[in-house]
């Protein structure tokens, strides 16, 4: 089985990165509605973040076209990705931030610094020709995600289902992003380790598609 995956990784890998892609789109149409009947601002930044997961993935699809200019999609690539997990801590933390409600949800002064702090990341990481900074700075996040959305879980678990999704994506998400830079860094792109991190990136995004529609669905 391992064996057929890897020789038709490429189509599968084409395949993947849209399944991905289309989920993120439901996701990002359901959770606009919600924000819309709501008004909920941790909703618009987790929006925004799957928007941005959305397109990194589209534009990943773009690396494979020998053609286009590799280095500036690889650095748009993760941009993107960068950024959204920028967004999805942003909206766990927007509350400690003194921004007003009325401010654009992709544009404010913490927003700005996170998109710096993307654009820096993502530029270093193309003229080192690696994805470490990317890696590093992407389990970090989630480290401190997983902490922030576990306590939440704790205190407000109950009344709020859709916490326990948020707290195991988040536990999924520093598990892929942590087996992603094993394999990049330590194992040469182990092609069971990463068929192993699209496995469960594929499980974290359908956890928030479920939990999404379930909460849209009340």
């Amino acid at each position: 089985m391992l064996e057929w995956i890897i020789e038709n990784k490429e189509l599968l890998k084409f395949f993947y990165t849209f399944l991905i892609a289309g989920i993120c789109a439901i996701i990002v149409v359901k959770t606009d509605r919600l924000f819309g009947l709501s008004l909920h601002q941790g909703i618009r930044y987790l929006r925004n973040a799957f928007l941005f997961y959305g397109i990194g993935f589209v534009v990943r699809s773009l690396l494979e076209i020998k053609f286009l200019p590799f280095s500036l999609l690889n650095i748009l690539f993760e941009f993107f990705l960068i950024m959204a997990g920028f967004f999805l801590l942003y909206s766990l933390l927007w509350k400690r931030f003194k921004t007003s409600t009325k401010s654009s949800s992709l544009l404010n002064p913490w927003i700005t610094v996170f998109y710096l702090m993307a654009l820096v990341i993502a530029l270093i990481d193309n003229l080192w020709g690696t994805y470490t900074l990317m890696f590093f700075s992407q389990i970090l996040l989630f480290s401190i995600a997983s902490v922030i959305s576990f306590k939440n879980y704790l205190k407000n678990g109950r009344k709020h289902k859709f916490l326990k999704f948020y707290f195991a994506a988040m536990i999924l998400s520093l598990a892929a992003w942590t087996l992603n830079a094993l394999a990049a860094l330590y194992f040469n792109w182990s092609q069971g380790m990463v068929l192993n991190v699209y496995v469960i990136n594929l499980i974290i995004f359908l956890l928030f598609l479920y939990g999404v529609v379930k909460v849209t669905k009340k």
